[in-house]
């Protein structure tokens, strides 16, 4: 165990790379599995999360190596269709080799994930989808067990739930459709830019995949797929996570390379209406600093292309020191507002309520011991103890390197003092 202390008064400046996307290299990674030859990924994070990821592959029988962000996945020979508990529970999104082992073994067998502090996230859109496509399913002991012994079979599937839409559930039954006999239809798909490059990425291995990035996705199957040499995506979330970090510590302005702004549109646009300036370099980079006279926003997080899930928690961080009355709502994950307890304990005036906080802003922030308790939650306690007074102990920084391929070397390359300790 680690904790992170943060030394208040930050004034950032300078230049940060941003890491390609986590969201998209964990499915990615998965769809290796759908082919018997090379597969090459590169600006792959190294986070936990893609970590546990190639530990699932290798226990599959993949021979897995990695250098310097670059992943080589070989999957000839693929011994075992069953993901085992000891590493699911470390990473929900592991649950996205259902998919492709349904479709290249005719079996799975997945251990289910369990809950989330920031509230359920159940995989029975997941099921419905491979179940549309001729899967039997059947869940006991912890575990999902689902079979095609005489292969997978197109058809119309419905991925809307009561809640919308789902990312992996998307990429999941996309990665069984390339397999299957005839054509596949999912409406109600998610929109994410990382549904995209996935679909791009099975594109590259020999997939018929139209209509990514759009609520009905068409896939023809194919018989067989090829090795590929593909690069993952920026990561827009660690992008818009700097961006916060830009408007709260900036001494004057710091530089975001290697970023798509065009998947940050709703982060962008929020950011300005609070007085941020942010100012796009060339194609892939972005310029953010502090606002000359910073205001108070409405934000409501729904799925893409609109204000995601993933940025509230930094918005709160940055709401909790902006002059006036800040609203978060999350219709997404509406108990996902764990962080504005341990905010309040450095003085933020934040009351949180049926999935909506109400922030008033303060002048300033004073350090207090915290605790993370999500991935985004942790990051928006270091860009809390980015403006705070004194110093600030986060502990359980375990989340963050889920998700933020070295958060706090970054930070401290912007000019931040953060220390890596034992808890």
């Amino acid at each position: 165990m680690e904790k992170l202390i943060v030394h208040g008064g930050a004034r950032l400046e300078g230049a940060v790379n941003i890491s390609g996307s986590k969201n998209a290299s964990l499915p990615i990674l998965a769809a290796t599995l759908l082919t018997r030859e090379k597969c090459i990924v590169r600006r792959v994070p190294d986070v936990s999360d893609t970590n546990y990821m190639l530990q699932i592959l290798q226990n599959l029988g993949a021979a897995v190596e990695r250098a310097s962000g670059t992943v080589t996945v070989e999957p000839a020979d693929i011994k075992s269709a069953e993901a085992p508990y000891d590493l699911v529970r470390k990473m929900r999104a592991s649950v996205c080799v259902m998919g492709p082992l349904l479709a290249r073994k005719r079996e799975a067998i997945v251990s289910l994930p369990g809950g989330c502090v920031i509230g359920d996230r159940p995989v029975d859109l997941h099921l419905r989808g491979l179940e549309a496509l001729g899967a039997t399913v059947e869940t006991k002991g912890g575990n999902v067990y689902l079979a095609a012994p005489k292969g997978l079979r197109g058809r119309e599937v419905d991925m809307r739930g009561k809640h919308g839409t789902t990312v992996l559930g998307t990429d999941n039954v996309m990665m069984a459709a390339v397999l299957a006999k005839g054509t596949t239809v999912i409406e109600g798909a998610a929109c994410e830019p990382e549904v995209i490059d996935l679909a791009n990425f099975l594109n590259k291995m020999g997939a018929k995949i139209s209509g990514a990035g759009t609520s009905r996705v068409e896939i023809e199957g194919v018989k067989e797929l090829g090795g590929v040499d593909h690069t993952v995506i920026p990561d827009r979330i660690e992008a818009g996570t700097f961006l916060v970090a830009g408007a709260m510590a900036a001494r004057d302005k710091i530089t975001l390379r290697r970023v798509d702004a065009d998947h940050l549109t709703a982060v962008i646009d929020a950011l300005t209406a609070c007085g941020v300036p942010i100012e796009r370099i060339g194609k892939t980079g972005l310029t953010v600093g502090r606002a000359t006279n910073p205001i108070g926003a409405n934000i409501v997080t729904e799925p893409y292309p609109h204000f995601p899930t993933d940025m509230q928690a930094q918005m709160c961080a940055l709401f909790a020191v902006t002059p006036g009355l800040s609203v978060v709502r999350d219709t997404i994950f509406p108990r996902r507002f764990m962080h504005c307890a341990e905010m309040k304990r450095m003085g933020a005036d934040i009351e949180v309520d049926d999935g909506t906080a109400v922030i008033h802003g303060v002048e300033s922030l004073s350090a207090a011991p915290v605790m993370a308790s999500d991935l985004r939650a942790s990051a928006a306690l270091v860009l809390a103890g980015l403006r705070a007074t004194d110093n600030t102990e986060i502990n359980r920084v375990y989340h963050i390197d889920r998700g933020y391929e070295h958060i706090d070397d970054k930070l401290i390359g912007l000019g931040a003092e953060i220390e890596r300790l034992p808890a």
